[in-house]
């Protein structure tokens, strides 16, 4: 019988040789995205110029095959919490694979899950249990399906222009009609104006509410609740028996200034909370929902239902691994305090850009999310050029400035939202003002030329073309 100790050494991963096959045919990678996978994504990239091949990445900085270093302000939509490959998240993997643990054997209970699950309750003491997913999405769902076994009630209520996810019961509370069109019927779910306490307490007061789901930043747009509207909203749930259900996938660990968003406002306490994106480390997909201990005990109610909700691949040793790194390092690296103090500098010296550029709107947000909006300017002359760019296609003065960003500055941004005019920072959480100066230099020349009439109009003229083609 083969032991663990005569074990003879494998082949070279049974002839499998990565760096040969990424070297063969990684030059290939538009056009096997164009065959085989979402075709409108290279066709996206080949018309505003983002089509590049990065090579290598570290920290908040990744690579072009030309050598170029390009400033990430993106983070990977969020997931890139701690920059590229930080040398903690990527030894905790390292020493995970080489333990050749009994992982998901599915009938036993390992260690790193419940050690995770510690570890993440000690940001939220007033919650209790986690449950292991693998994305934000599935950490949304989850807290559906427990807010609605443990209330008995169906209907969910969401904010307008939420994101929540794209599977079908994270999608039903999904405020983004582009995001939802085509995909009919959803549950029953019912949006409120972010902020409105009236309209939540008219939905309550019908009886058949289980929760309100909320973003305490909305990543559409960065808009926060207003002061005092999550500790009323919570207030209101409760009187009517419903939940509060904290979304902080994106807003989360440490993203806003504090561990979490909704930790800005005192006396809130989330009867659910979604967590994932940075939790990963950036490595592996990870999402965990965290919840008060009667909640859990509604959902697996006795040992027949002890699977009634689970995740395949939920809990697995590598993920969890991956978030137990990514939680030291934001403790012994200081990163939410890092995160309050570079993003003040960089709100605030974007903010005192608002009186000189009559283009800049607002810049809003906390801590690393920030929003920059643009606004209808005062002058004749660029009065028109907006006018035509809204005619054509609302939004496409922010991708006016996101891709000089990329092309000619080489910062990664995005715009926040589908017809919106609102680009949104997410950098790591580990930049400092080398990385602010970078980007408020490049955001200054870029804003100059648009005044000044200058190239970038020259790319809004091929944008409208391509808005009125796709009409």
């Amino acid at each position: 019988m083969t032991t663990a100790e005569s074990a003879p050494e494998p082949s070279r991963a049974g002839g499998f040789d990565l760096g040969a096959l990424l070297a063969e045919r990684g030059a290939e990678r538009y056009e096997l995205h164009t065959r085989h996978l979402n075709h409108q994504l290279p066709r996206m990239l080949h018309t505003i110029g983002f089509d590049k091949v990065y090579e290598r990445a570290e920290g908040a900085h990744f690579w072009d095959a030309d050598g170029n270093d390009h400033l990430d302000m993106l983070a990977g939509f969020g997931v890139m919490g701690l920059g590229r490959h930080h040398p903690v998240v990527r030894k905790a993997l390292h020493d995970v694979l080489d333990a050749s643990l009994a992982d998901l054997t599915r009938f036993d209970c390992p260690p790193l899950p419940g050690l995770l699950a510690e570890k993440l309750l000690t940001h939220s003491p007033h919650l209790d249990r986690v449950f292991f997913g693998n994305s934000g999405t599935e950490a949304v769902e989850t807290a559906l399906k427990f807010a609605r076994c443990a209330t008995g009630r169906p209907r969910v209520l969401y904010c307008a222009h939420a994101f929540h996810g794209l599977t079908t019961g994270s999608l039903s509370v999904n405020g983004e009609s582009g995001f939802r069109d085509g995909f009919a019927p959803l549950l029953p779910d019912t949006a409120v104006p972010l902020g409105d306490v009236d309209a939540l307490e008219r939905e309550l007061a019908k009886g058949d509410v289980a929760a309100l789901i909320v973003e305490p930043i909305q990543g559409k747009g960065v808009h926060a609740a207003p002061p005092g509207y999550l500790s009323a909203a919570q207030e209101l749930l409760h009187r009517h028996k419903a939940l509060l259900i904290a979304d902080e996938v994106q807003t989360g660990l440490g993203r806003t200034g504090d561990f979490y968003a909704y930790q800005y406002e005192e006396g809130v306490e989330p009867d659910l909370v979604c967590v994932a994106k940075a939790l990963s480390g950036g490595y592996v997909p990870v999402g965990a929902t965290l919840g008060k201990d009667w909640i859990f005990r509604k959902v697996y109610s006795s040992m027949d239902r002890v699977l009634v909700h689970s995740a395949s691949f939920g809990g697995n040793a590598q993920a969890m691994a991956a978030g137990l790194a990514v939680l030291a390092v934001m403790e012994n690296e200081q990163i939410v305090a890092n995160v309050r103090a570079t993003g003040e500098l960089l709100r605030s010296r974007l903010a005192a850009l608002v009186d000189t550029y009559e283009l800049l709107a607002e810049v809003r947000g906390r801590g690393l999310m920030i929003g920059i909006e643009f606004g209808r300017p005062r002058s004749l002359k660029l009065r028109g050029r907006w006018a035509m760019l809204q005619a054509a296609r609302k939004g496409l003065f922010a991708q006016m400035v996101v891709v000089p960003l990329l092309r000619k500055h080489r910062i990664l941004t995005q715009v926040s939202g589908d017809h919106l005019e609102v680009i949104k920072l997410i950098p790591p959480l580990i930049i400092g003002e080398r990385e602010v100066d970078r980007f408020v230099d490049a955001f200054t020349a870029v804003m100059d030329d648009a005044h000044d009439g200058g190239l970038v109009w020259e790319f809004g003229r091929t944008l409208v073309k391509q808005a009125v083609a796709d009409r």
